[in-house]
């Protein structure tokens, strides 16, 4: 009975994807401010081209009536020939401009900050590679510098996904053994939302993500804090959470530094309750949702990888209490 009431109780918090502004319009990048005049370019160019059909249109009923048929084949030759150069230029020129518009932007003085980014069903890998050797693993939440350019190198784990983050940059594809490349800058603090743009699964529309730019000192801040070990458990119920955790499956799939959970095959949860959403974007981060997530993931998101792990009352309570306590 009360796994169900968590289960009704996250449901009724859930979302269908990580809130956070999220527009193509709404330029806070270099990258993301050249798409944005290039999109207001084919509106104007194909805007005009518009209205001179119809004005064509409007002269050539207009005249019909009184051309005679010899001087009407003229002008109708004269018409589809002119059309025809016309319309290779603007081709010409609007394939021109895409591709200068999709060009990498100069990365200026600053080196670049160089992230890792793996998509899997349904959910992002996020690798900040140390200057040791020691990488910091997170995922669904990208923490970066406001004014320094990023780094994003993408992959694909198991099928075609597409990284967009429509304020700071355009499309990126990730397929399965090719790794692509995708930089921008952020010009705001801000939190912006992601997702993958390619169709994945059946949980594809339920595979959002968090950019977090924040200045060079909370930046620093927080890789400090998260590349720190999981807190030791600071009550009771927490000590219970973490030893059960780690005598059932879940540290076989999970990683959490610190214990003895080392698994690989499921997002790291060493600082979890850091990140402001669950599940890639699906709940947001409290511990009714861990708990919820925890005793039934199939149900919340049907298909996802993580399979059900038998608990009691007594064992999902202690564990949703620990994982609470990651920050």
């Amino acid at each position: 009975m009360r796994r169900r009431i968590l289960l009704v109780s996250a449901a009724l918090t859930a979302c269908s994807g990580c809130s956070g502004w999220q527009s193509a319009l709404d330029p806070q990048g270099p990258a993301a401010a050249s798409l944005d005049r290039l999109l207001l370019g084919f509106v104007l160019v194909l805007g005009g081209i518009w209205l001179c059909v119809m004005l064509v249109l409007a002269a050539g009923l207009w005249r019909r009536a009184a051309a005679t048929p010899g001087t009407a084949r003229r002008r109708s030759a004269w018409a589809v020939g002119g059309a025809c150069a016309a319309t290779v230029l603007v081709v010409s020129g609007l394939t021109l401009a895409s591709y200068l518009a999709s060009r990498a932007a100069p990365l200026g003085q600053d080196e670049p900050l160089v992230i890792r980014v793996r998509g899997l069903q349904w959910w992002w890998e996020v690798v900040y590679p140390g200057a040791d050797g020691q990488d910091l693993v997170t995922a669904n939440e990208i923490h970066i510098p406001v004014g320094r350019p990023v780094r994003i190198e993408l992959s694909a784990a198991d099928v075609i996904h597409s990284f967009w983050v429509p304020n700071l940059a355009g499309k990126q594809d990730m397929i399965p053994g090719r790794d692509n490349v995708l930089t921008f800058t952020a010009w705001e603090a801000g939190t912006y939302r992601g997702q993958c743009a390619e169709f994945c699964g059946m949980q594809h529309a339920r595979m959002a993500f968090l950019i977090v730019a924040e200045s060079q000192e909370s930046f620093d801040r927080w890789r400090a804090a998260q590349e720190a070990e999981a807190a030791a458990p600071a009550g009771e119920e927490e000590a219970r959470g973490r030893q059960v955790f780690e005598q059932k499956p879940c540290g076989a799939c999970h990683t959490i530094r610190g214990t003895e959970a080392r698994g690989t095959t499921g997002p790291d949860l060493t600082h979890i309750a850091s990140r402001q959403y669950l599940a890639a974007g699906v709940l947001p981060m409290t511990r009714g949702a861990l708990a919820a997530w925890t005793a039934d993931p199939q149900t919340i998101k049907p298909g996802n990888n993580m399979p059900l792990v038998p608990l009691t009352a007594a064992e999902l309570q202690a564990v949703s209490a620990w994982l609470a306590s990651l920050r």
